[in-house]
């Protein structure tokens, strides 16, 4: 029974470091699921809701930019007067 320290433990460090590997793709899964996926070229680069980006085909009609809707709204809701309007509109470099 002398000198058996044992061919057990030889191999301990091969589990260890698959078990981190595999705590670090379970992580990698979580945030990707829970921020909505892959980035550049897939779904997620999509606008909100799902919709394809503001001023390209299939987005919001005229290709106005989503700087430009936003504007327009708060213009509709009264938040911002008529000069305000233009003077934004001025500063995005888009038409009235």
């Amino acid at each position: 029974m002398m000198g058996y320290y044992g061919d057990g433990f030889g191999w301990m460090w091969l589990w260890g470091l698959l078990l981190l590997i595999g705590i670090g793709v379970l992580v990698l899964l979580a945030v990707r699921l829970f921020t909505g996926g892959t980035s550049r070229g897939g779904p997620a680069n999509y606008g909100p809701y799902g919709a394809p980006p503001y001023g390209q085909p299939g987005g919001p009609p005229g290709g106005k930019s989503q700087a430009r809707l936003i504007l327009d709204e708060r213009f509709a809701r009264g938040e911002l007067t008529a000069e305000q309007y233009r003077e934004n509109v001025k500063v995005l470099g888009e038409e009235p």
